[in-house]
């Protein structure tokens, strides 16, 4: 299934994203139209008006091209399963996705994967965005654990793969600006004094999202950042690499000891 001709949808409905969404509610069961476009519009998808020019400048820059290409290769690669992919232009006034993400974002689900891309992003950009959210996919079918069920240990872990995948598979020069916030010793810190008490929560409580963002007066994407590095840390110290760690609890990656208390 793969890449979807969402740019042919986008020429006759970008403007009413509600009929844009009807077309995806076969992929989601149980869910209505509007709960769809709230979800995806939440993280990152483009909202009305969308002006012609944009979808034409994706379609120049080869977006939907990049992405089937390097699906193939990725699939191959990581023994990933193929999923349908749906690309959709990303919310150029969403500060937070202009401000840490580079004007683009994803959403990834064991069974489909949505990307939403700026038409300032470049070849590369484009590339790391899916390197890193078909990393999620490959790891959400590979480790045998409900995506409801997740902590922030999982979360954390699950972004550090996706992240590490980008690094290896594009160099450092792709990988995001907030893997590149902190100092070791500031990383370390991070997570024994904010993610290691807390590494239990369940997905569904706020405090998840503002240690995974770093909100409040938490540090600036502080999730994300630890779950990098203690990735990092693991393939320096067992000499491996992405294809090997998908199947890898998250307590073994963070190297949490059976005598360190982990719970909230």
């Amino acid at each position: 299934m793969s890449v979807m001709d969402t740019d042919r949808w986008l020429q006759k409905l970008r403007n009413n994203p509600l009929k844009v969404c009807d077309r995806l509610r076969e992929y989601f069961p149980g869910v209505t139209t509007i709960e769809i476009c709230q979800h995806l519009t939440m993280h990152g998808m483009y909202q009305p008006p969308l002006k012609e020019e944009k979808v034409k400048k994706l379609q120049k820059n080869d977006v939907w091209g990049i992405v089937r290409g390097l699906e193939y290769k990725l699939r191959k690669k990581w023994s990933g399963p193929d999923i349908p992919i749906f690309i959709f232009p990303s919310d150029s006034r969403n500060q937070e996705l202009t401000r840490h993400f580079n004007g683009k974002s994803g959403l990834a689900f064991v069974d489909k994967l949505f990307l939403f891309v700026s038409e300032k992003n470049t070849e590369n950009d484009i590339r790391a965005l899916f390197i890193h959210e078909y990393n999620h996919i490959c790891r959400l079918t590979k480790f045998k654990k409900k995506e409801n069920d997740y902590t922030l240990l999982d979360t954390i872990i699950l972004e550090g793969l996706a992240e590490n995948a980008v690094f290896e598979c594009l160099g450092e020069k792709y990988i995001s600006e907030w893997a590149t916030y902190y100092s070791d010793n500031e990383l370390k810190k991070m997570w024994k004094q904010f993610i290691l008490p807390s590494s239990q929560l369940s997905k569904n409580k706020q405090k998840h999202q503002q240690l995974l963002f770093g909100r409040g007066f938490y540090p600036n994407m502080a999730g994300y950042a630890v779950g990098y590095f203690l990735v990092q840390q693991y393939i320096k110290k067992n000499d491996t690499t992405s294809e090997e760690l998908f199947g890898i609890p998250p307590e073994v990656i963070a190297q949490v000891h059976e005598d360190e208390d982990i719970n909230d």
